[in-house]
């Protein structure tokens, strides 16, 4: 393919792009609410020319640009905020009170958005096809499972895949991504204590679930340091005790939640039969009915040998080797394109957004993404097409 240089062409269009990050930071939406969303993305790449498929996930949309012959790529970003109080006082900031764009998604869709604008100015090749998959509900509702359920990959078939999330803390316009777990599976708990509750001035009367629950929270922390191989790694956190709403009363029921986090399916099998185990060993204890109810929610996002390659290339193409790394730790946060990558082959890589001075974090209702990674992040994608679809008719 003959094509303008990318990096040149997004640098021309930084301002129109900027404008759509803003807009698309105004106006953000819940997990599975994304209508003004996908409006806003359907109406600019049927305005490019391409023919839009919604609903896919709920809110989904997805465009295709190529012959339709030979390897096929696909190229994915996610479209949800969070209920974040924004506190950043910016001129663009949230016109939605309890939502905020606080982890960059309006970033995400902006870069794939200028990559399909970029590719529809240009030729088509012979063979070689892209597909551009914007997926709702990506914190916390698997809006990937949701849109590979209603059949993404049958109607728009990838033989690789692609995810990017810019990452701060991460020198900016640098890349990084590991072979094999990138992130890691996330699951849920909720743990019910019940039985007798009891006066305040007279314990004995009754069972303390909140003593009980306090003991509960202690042990699962001996999960990680003491079950846990030390050569592997787990988290387990207790985020929530919800029990009691008096002053001199023995509550008969306290609830606990959390999460908990890990890399491989022997860790996670471990983590959630020891927490059956206190459990049961705590309800004996205290006399006490304790049941757990566990979710695996994420599986760890695992990034092929292959494709993780080809994104290194990509990203090394655009900054040099030396701001791209294959080393740095992978994260315990988590990430449902680990849905995608069970069922294709591909890789999700870092780009660097800079300091976090300022409270600048993911899910932070101080941050705000870098406006100055967006036109790095739409050439990127331009780069992994070209690799990708390289690799694929190379391999063929």
């Amino acid at each position: 393919m003959t094509e303008t240089n990318a990096k040149t062409y997004f640098d021309a269009h930084r301002d129109e792009l900027v404008d759509w990050r803003h807009e698309l930071h105004r106006n953000p939406e819940l997990a599975f609410e994304e209508h003004w969303t996908a409006d806003f993305l359907a109406d600019k790449l049927q305005s490019f020319g391409y023919e839009v498929d919604r609903g896919l996930g709920g809110t989904g949309v997805v465009a295709t640009w190529g012959s339709g012959n030979g390897p096929v790529v696909g190229l994915r970003a996610d479209m949800d905020a969070l209920p974040i109080d924004e506190q950043t006082n910016l001129a663009y900031a949230s016109t939605k009170p309890g939502k905020m764009h606080a982890c960059g998604h309006d970033g995400h869709m902006t870069m794939l958005l200028a990559a399909a604008k970029y590719f529809a100015e240009q030729a088509r090749p012979e063979d070689g096809t892209v597909r551009f998959i914007f997926q709702p509900a990506e914190e916390g509702y698997a809006g990937a499972d949701r849109m590979i359920r209603d059949g993404l990959f049958e109607r728009f078939p990838c033989d690789a895949v692609y995810g990017l999330h810019n990452w701060p803390g991460l020198e900016t316009g640098a890349f990084a991504a590991r072979v094999g777990p990138q992130m890691a599976a996330y699951d849920i708990f909720e743990i019910k204590l019940t039985g007798q509750g009891a006066h305040a001035a007279m314990p004995h009367l009754g069972r303390d679930m909140l003593l009980a629950a306090s003991h509960l929270a202690t042990q699962l922390q001996s999960i990680v340091s003491r079950s846990i191989d030390p050569q592997d790694t787990a988290v387990v956190s207790v985020t929530q005790i919800h029990g009691g709403d008096a002053w001199n009363v023995l509550p008969p029921e306290v609830v606990l939640r959390g999460c908990t986090r890990h890399f491989t399916p022997q860790a996670q099998d471990l983590v959630e039969a020891r927490m059956g185990e206190i459990c049961r060993g705590v309800a004996t204890a205290f006399g006490i009915e304790v049941a757990l109810d566990y979710r695996r929610t994420y599986p760890p996002t695992v990034n092929s040998a292959e494709e993780t390659e080809t994104s290194l290339e990509a990203a090394r193409a655009l900054v040099g080797a030396e701001h791209v790394s294959d080393t740095l730790p992978a994260s315990m946060a988590s990430e449902d394109f680990a849905f995608m990558l069970k069922e294709k082959p591909g890789c999700y890589i870092w780009l660097g957004a800079g300091s976090t001075e300022g409270g600048k974090l993911l899910h932070s209702p101080s941050y705000d993404f870098n406006d100055d990674i967006l036109t790095l992040g739409a050439a990127y994608w331009v780069e992994i097409a070209r690799h990708g679809l390289g690799a694929l008719k190379s391999a063929a």
